[in-house]
């Protein structure tokens, strides 16, 4: 069965572009191999600097981190436009960039992983330690990008940070602003809903993908490390508990 991408490169002779409009893993992403792997296969076919462009609520923060380390691999120089909203999952991918782009009328969100889980004491116990160790790789991600202390880092994750363009730079979550970018049409971001303090979701509308993108403001490029781990063993665990809820759920 084909799946749906949530994603679409685009290659140039000297330069290429990644969207990521929607959410991360909509459809599948470790459902089954295929996604991951063509995903890479077309990232491994792009040529020369890397434009992404984004505008996401986030997803599957697993999807997240594979892309994030992916792209930190890539031998070009990595430029990051936040078009319109990186949040969650979304932001993590943002991270990877060598030089990462964000308009005043953006919005970039951070916060501590989640889930849904029902069973014994030492089942949540359990689903507890694995979303302080899916916590503790985001706000590495956010430290080595940002420079802050973890401790710091993880107070905003806490506290479910969103931040405005000049706020994302000053923190260091970004490295400079752009002019904001025109709005054309409306996303569906229910997702927001199990957010607590999530914006007016009528504030976050969708840039047209053949808008032409401005060339990057600056040429940074900090050292990015690889989260290279075992990603895809957390996230078997993490499936089998899931497996347990629905278990417990459907008797």
């Amino acid at each position: 069965m084909q799946n749906k991408k949530f994603w679409n490169f685009t290659q140039g002779e000297n330069i290429s572009s990644l969207y990521l409009y929607g959410e991360i893993a909509s459809e599948t992403w470790y459902g089954d191999e295929v996604t991951p792997l063509e995903f890479a296969k077309e990232l491994d076919e792009c040529k020369g600097d890397l434009n992404i462009y984004i505008f996401s609520p986030g997803g599957d923060v697993f999807a997240g981190f594979a892309i994030y380390t992916m792209l930190s691999r890539y031998e070009g120089h990595v430029n990051v436009y936040i078009d319109g909203l990186a949040a969650s999952a979304a932001s993590v991918v943002a991270m990877a960039g060598d030089s990462i782009f964000i308009p005043e009328n953006a919005t970039m969100m951070i916060h501590n992983a989640w889930g849904i889980i029902a069973g014994n004491k030492f089942e949540v116990e359990d689903f507890r330690k694995q979303l302080e160790l899916i916590d503790d790789q985001i706000s590495q991600v956010y430290a080595d990008r940002t420079g802050k202390d973890i401790e710091e880092i993880k107070q905003l994750m806490n506290a479910e940070t969103w931040m405005s363009g000049s706020e994302a730079v000053n923190l260091g979550f970004a490295t400079a602003l752009t002019e904001n970018k025109k709005i054309a049409a409306k996303i569906d971001l229910s997702v927001f809903d199990s957010y607590k303090h999530a914006p007016d979701k009528g504030a976050f509308l969708m840039p047209d993908v053949a808008e032409e993108h401005s060339e990057p403001l600056a040429d940074i490029k900090p050292e990015i490390k690889d989260e290279g781990s075992a990603l895809v063993e957390q996230r078997k665990m993490f499936n089998e508990t899931k497996k347990k809820m629905y278990e417990v759920i459907s008797k």
